[in-house]
């Protein structure tokens, strides 16, 4: 396993300046060459003069392999320096710097095609082109970024189908993890997000399936969403610490039964709601005719007996349950 190792660059702009002192010179001796052959006798050429002409013109080749030691790296940003195929550290300081210009620029990868880095890079939030194919570049990037992914047809703890999705808020932590030990990291994340996110959903009921405190009390996907997001991102974490990824945030972006299934999910969540809606109304209905009956007792308002309460309570409470208006009638005859 690879760990990060951070190293400090030289700064390129003393290295700059030394390079373009050395391009003038050599550049001046060359001309100073080409003047003295060129004013020379023909056939009599001052033969220090063609040895200079011949090492200014191999001098000035050699100097373009100092020039491939500069690099910047952004804010945001990180260059892992690697030396023939050995890892020599990273540079986390944003700046201009010269380090050995036969360090790496890329990493081969020679099974890119085979993986589709394309739709996988796209996914991950990086930048999509041709190099991608080639390997992945020794500049890394360190800034947060976004993984928005697909809606995934999955089934939950009860086996109901549902369709469910996530976006992940990640960066690189160590930079030699994500070069060293996995093939393509963005691949790597978008994979594991997904391997993730369906291990989590099989491992909630999408909702209560029965109105006992049993079952209210367990976790589901639908009514627990803070509890789902941090298992989720425990699980992604524990996943992606191989690659050097840390996991800043996990959130479900989308959650509902499969269209196969939801029509009657959706009966059953009415018919569910209209059964809470008649217990409470019923519970309330049977307390204020409690509350009718001891107070007329205690008041002495009315001595009714079993058969009157029976009936009192009978009429009150198709008043208050019932879903139509009630009809007032007036009865002027004994109530027996």
């Amino acid at each position: 396993m690879s760990l990060e190792k951070q190293v400090s660059a030289k700064s390129g702009w003393g290295m700059l300046a030394a390079t373009v002192a050395a391009f003038v010179i050599d550049i001046a001796l060359f001309i100073l060459s080409i003047t003295q052959i060129d004013g020379a006798p023909e056939g009599h050429e001052p033969a220090a003069f063609v040895v200079l002409l011949v090492a200014s013109i191999f001098v000035f080749i050699l100097l373009f392999i100092p020039c491939m030691g500069f690099f910047s790296v952004q804010p945001g940003q990180a260059r892992v320096l690697i030396l023939f195929g050995t890892y020599v550290g990273t540079v986390r300081e944003s700046g201009f710097f010269w380090a050995n210009p036969f360090y790496s620029r890329s990493l081969g990868n020679p099974d890119a095609a085979a993986l589709n880095l394309d739709e996988a890079v796209k996914k991950s939030g990086a930048k999509s082109d041709t190099n991608q194919a080639k390997g992945l570049s020794t500049t890394v990037s360190v800034r947060a970024r976004t993984l928005n992914g697909e809606r995934l047809k999955v089934n939950d703890k009860m086996g109901n189908p549902i369709e469910i999705a996530t976006v992940v808020v990640w960066h690189v932590a160590d930079t030699a993890k994500a070069l060293f030990d996995v093939d393509n990291y963005p691949s790597f994340v978008a994979m594991q997000t997904e391997t993730a996110l369906r291990h989590v959903a099989s491992i909630y009921a999408y909702d209560h399936m029965e109105d006992d405190d049993a079952h209210s009390s367990s976790i589901t996907l639908r009514s627990n969403i803070e509890e789902v997001s941090g298992s989720l991102r425990v699980e992604l974490d524990r996943r992606l610490s191989a690659a050097g990824v840390s996991v800043d945030d996990a959130r479900l972006t989308h959650l509902a039964y499969a269209p196969e299934i939801a029509p009657a999910m959706l009966r059953r969540q009415q018919a569910e709601a209209v059964i809470a809606a008649r217990k409470k109304i019923v519970e309330g209905a049977v307390s204020m005719v409690d509350m009718a009956v001891k107070q007329l007792s205690e008041g002495n308002v009315l001595e009714l007996d079993d058969e009157r309460k029976a009936v009192m309570a009978s009429n009150l409470m198709v008043v208050l349950c019932g879903e139509s208006e009630a009809q007032p009638v007036v009865n002027t005859s004994s109530l027996y």
